[in-house]
């Protein structure tokens, strides 16, 4: 009912398809059927990687460092050819994600990684100042800077990766609250516990580039989403064990094999 709505859904819409990478889901196509609009994108047959945490929480387990570091490496492999994505003149499109959080990250049962909703969020945050309430619930993966309302870059996808990280491999939230005002004031805030204050043996090199994602000052954490993938891969080189999506595949295998035959069959 909304025409500016609609006209921004439908660029964003076929800016995200024009991202072509192996870790963002693909839209294939955009319509419009009887006033309403659809965007199709490939199938992804697994589950959000909201959904490993909830498992693993119920199972009383915190998904493996290892296979953490794995998934967020392929997530920012994922982001970064978003942030890279250029107009038709070569133009950088600064495109930011600005919802970047478990719920958008779906791991496949074959172990890979892939970023959903690209752009759809950024108009949601146009339209933040006249429509109340778009932003609740998403607070808790925001920088500082996103929740003050200031301009926004890649830094900020950068920093919701890095909350996701934080929380993948310590089994706790990190900003969340009961409400969002509490969990704004958090935000702001940006008070990060180091990981090894709540798990014992929590790796030293994994531990850096978390904190160095979640610096308060966007200039002080890493820069691109290359950056983070890179120093996650060290980090997995340096423990001597080779990481691939077939690790990731079986792990979530093993947390849903019930349903992965129940949706096999539909498939």
């Amino acid at each position: 009912e909304d025409d500016q709505f609609v006209d921004m859904f439908l660029d964003e819409a076929r800016i995200a398809a024009g991202i072509n990478h192996a870790n963002v889901a693909q839209v294939f196509d955009l319509g419009k059927d009887d006033n309403t609009y659809w965007i199709a994108m490939e199938y992804l047959h697994g589950e959000p990687l909201r959904e490993l945490m909830r498992r693993a929480d119920e199972r009383g387990e915190t998904i493996p460092p290892y296979l953490a570091a794995r998934m967020c490496a392929d997530a920012a492999e994922g982001l970064h050819a978003a942030h890279q994505l250029r107009g038709r003149n070569g133009q950088l499109l600064n495109l930011v994600h600005r919802d970047v959080t478990p719920h958008n990250l779906f791991v496949t049962y074959d172990g890979y990684l892939k970023v959903v909703d690209f752009g759809i969020a950024k108009v949601v945050d146009r339209l933040a100042s006249t429509r109340a309430g778009t932003l609740k619930g998403k607070l808790a993966y925001m920088s500082p800077e996103q929740v003050r309302g200031q301009e926004v870059d890649r830094r900020t996808d950068i920093f919701a990766l890095g909350v996701v990280l934080w929380e993948l491999t310590t089994g706790r939230r990190l900003f969340r609250m009961d409400t969002d005002l509490d969990t704004l004031e958090k935000v702001q805030a940006c008070v990060v516990p180091r990981p090894s204050t709540i798990v014992s043996g929590y790796p030293p090199e994994l531990e850096e580039i978390v904190m160095h994602a979640l610096a308060r000052r966007a200039e002080d954490r890493l820069q691109t989403g290359r950056d983070f993938s890179r120093a996650l891969q060290r980090f997995l080189m340096s423990q001597g064990t080779f990481t691939g999506p077939e690790d990731v595949g079986e792990y979530t295998i093993a947390l849903f094999g019930d349903r992965v035959s129940k949706r096999e069959k539909y498939l």
